[in-house]
């Protein structure tokens, strides 16, 4: 018997306010990380992850075999930009929900979308390496935020996020590109520097946000199912663009931000203004 999905309720879904409470934000903010539950239904995560999967599975380009791989490659398949495919995918990456609470957690009058990006850890998927998301982004503020969504339960031996509780705020290896290296160099850090290391499952319906300069990995996934994860980057709406300091960051300022000028706010058609408490 086909079920009929009421596509309409889902949409309100991701409309509605999720109370944040003041514990987590005080979390986030001393720890640059948190992990909220039950922030999207399972039929909102069974209905919108369909679509993702399928867009994934249809604009990947990686076709190498695993051991033809650079670590990078062997961590995940990356898709960006799904909102720009497809209008259900709009939908969920334009989720006020999710956006709002991104605000909350950053102490921010609204956030706009940096990018969007699907993150598919494939059965025998390597490990993701330590390493802070704020390299590759050329914006002057350090309020950023990714909201990280699994899209089924992530139990350890598919490689859930962990994170390096406070990291956000010191100076290591802020120089440093995702790589064997960083995964070297800054596993020694941290643990010299007596880092708290959250790595722990996901539940269903559970979501992580953790900041632009925070520190975090993945194991790799030894499970026989992808782990299928849908990410959103947003940005504090006065945030400005900062001049390139690497080539990742001159990457990002043509690709993601429009090549606006270097001191303005990003407010190209790339980065949609998500939510405003003045709306």
């Amino acid at each position: 018997m086909q079920v009929t999905v009421d596509t309409a309720s889902l949409a309100q879904e991701l409309n509605e306010d999720y109370i944040v409470s003041p514990e987590a934000i005080a979390f986030y903010q001393k720890n640059g990380y948190v992990k909220l539950k039950h922030v999207l239904s399972p039929e909102v995560l069974r209905h919108y992850g369909d679509v993702i999967t399928k867009l994934v599975i249809k604009l990947n380009t990686l076709t190498k075999s695993m051991e033809e791989r650079t670590t990078y490659e062997r961590a995940f398949l990356q898709i960006m930009n799904l909102w720009r495919e497809d209008e259900t995918a709009r939908e969920f990456v334009f989720s006020r929900r999710l956006a709002k609470i991104g605000a909350d957690l950053m102490g921010v009058d609204g956030v706009r979308l940096y990018h969007d990006q699907a993150l598919y850890k494939e059965p025998s998927g390597g490990f993701t390496p330590w390493h802070a998301d704020q390299f590759y982004w050329p914006l002057s503020s350090p309020k950023t935020v990714t909201v990280w969504i699994p899209l089924q339960d992530t139990p350890m031996e598919m490689g859930p996020l962990a994170f390096a509780e406070q990291s956000q705020g010191v100076e290591i290896g802020r120089n440093i590109e995702i790589s064997d290296e960083s995964e070297r160099l800054l596993a020694e850090e941290l643990a010299n520097q007596n880092f708290n290391i959250n790595d722990t499952p996901f539940e269903l319906g559970e979501v992580s946000y953790h900041a632009g300069w925070t520190f975090h990995r993945a194991g790799p996934n030894t499970s026989s199912t992808p782990r299928k994860v849908m990410t959103m980057i947003y940005m504090d709406k006065d945030q400005t663009i900062s001049k390139p300091q690497n080539t990742y960051q001159e990457a990002d300022w043509t690709t993601w931000l429009g090549s606006y000028p270097v001191g303005s706010k990003p407010e190209s058609e790339l980065n949609p203004l998500l939510f405003s408490r003045a709306e």
